[in-house]
């Protein structure tokens, strides 16, 4: 199999990722915080590790802490219903948010009848700033959520400049960096964000099962979930601290160990360079075809969208997968509100390559072969 769903999730992993995860499995697979014994201290030194790899990574330790969940839904199901949202809040989104943040963010709306403003963009598909500003000067703004990498388009969008003109109206700013740890270098002060979520298993290279959100140490959520922490065990109420505060439950100390792993592998096998010149190379080559539409951006890294006319897009990757063994993703990405503006419902959304760290030339080489077929 040709594999380009990395956008999904990263496949294959680096060898030592699989090779950590079933030492642990063996070896450590306790209950970690929960017992003095060696194998329990052990295990938590590997949590530790891994937060403190994750705080290096985006550039915010001692400025913030690092929260583990066990996916970044679940993430940004804490961190947006832990915001003090009512009625009177305001909240703007980019139209490039995962459902992760948009189902999230609509279902609180429903609750709390706040208010859900998406934010434009110009023709080229390119976030509006100018407008934007308009928009944060006539309804100002609260909370202000943008992705960093569009999971569709693989738009970068400028979420520094974003979050910095929210911050004029002191408002709190979220990140979705899923697409993005890992992959490129994310400053959490410099790009002005309170909160950023991340998935283990997409650009960190990590296994299912782990991801998370960094939380400045200037904002105190509400308890969504509650339960066990291994500390102070007596108290009814969940802990006043982060990161206990949001850690309910026992860690999954496999998947833990799993990212620990790709966070070792990610410092010497920086990989950026090598995927943006495999994207330029696939949207460049596609575009020739004049039967195929490529959704290119100014600012484009890891994905790439594309429909071929005559053909409805779940077709194409059924095809692409029965004939040609070439794994893509098709339809509308759990991104509910881009495709409006990409105008592909008549081709059931699109067909979306996601470039790993393990892709090469000759697999979209292969990909643009299978293409030309059609």
């Amino acid at each position: 199999m040709i594999y380009l769903d990395n956008a999904a999730t990263s496949f294959p992993r680096p060898e030592t990722v699989y090779q950590e995860m079933d030492r642990v499995n063996r070896t450590l697979s306790v209950n970690a915080g929960r017992g003095s014994y060696k194998a329990a201290c052990e295990a938590s030194r590997i949590i530790f590790d891994t937060k403190k790899k994750l705080a290096e990574l985006m550039h915010c330790t001692g400025k913030a802490d690092v929260v583990l969940t066990p996916s970044v839904t679940q993430a940004f199901n804490q961190v947006l219903n832990g915001l003090d949202i009512t009625s009177d809040t305001v909240v703007y989104i980019t139209p490039y948010e995962h459902n992760a943040v948009a189902r999230t963010m609509e279902s609180i709306r429903r609750r709390t009848g706040c208010t859900v403003m998406v934010l434009p963009l110009q023709r080229s598909l390119e976030l509006d700033l100018k407008k934007t500003e308009y928009l944060f000067h006539e309804k100002n703004p609260d909370i202000v959520i943008s992705t960093v990498i569009s999971n569709v388009t693989g738009y970068e969008l400028p979420v520094k400049e974003l979050f910095g003109m929210a911050k004029q109206y002191h408002a709190v700013t979220i990140a979705d960096a899923a697409q993005a740890a890992g992959l490129i270098n994310l400053n959490f002060e410099d790009m002005n964000a309170d909160i950023v979520g991340f998935a283990g298993h997409k650009t960190l290279c990590g296994p299912f099962g782990i991801g998370g959100f960094i939380l400045s140490k200037d904002v105190l959520l509400k308890c969504v979930l509650t339960g066990g922490t291994g500390s102070d065990s007596l108290n009814l109420s969940m802990p006043e601290s982060a990161p206990d505060r949001y850690e309910a439950g026992s860690g999954n100390i496999v998947a833990i160990a799993g990212l620990h792993a790709a966070l070792e592998w990610l410092k010497d096998n920086q990989h950026m360079e090598h995927i943006k010149e495999l994207t330029d190379y696939l949207t460049s080559q596609l575009s020739k075809n004049l039967a195929v539409t490529v959704f290119t951006m100014k600012e484009q890294l890891g994905i790439v969208s594309f429909i071929v006319e005559g053909y409805d897009s779940g077709d194409v990757g059924r095809i692409l997968d029965d004939e040609f063994d070439i794994a893509v993703r098709t339809g509308y990405h759990c991104a509910p509100y881009i495709h409006e503006y990409l105008k592909d419902i008549a081709h059931g959304g699109t067909i979306r390559v996601g470039i790993g760290p393990f892709n090469t030339k000759e697999d979209l080489d292969a990909l643009l072969d299978a293409i030309e077929s059609l």
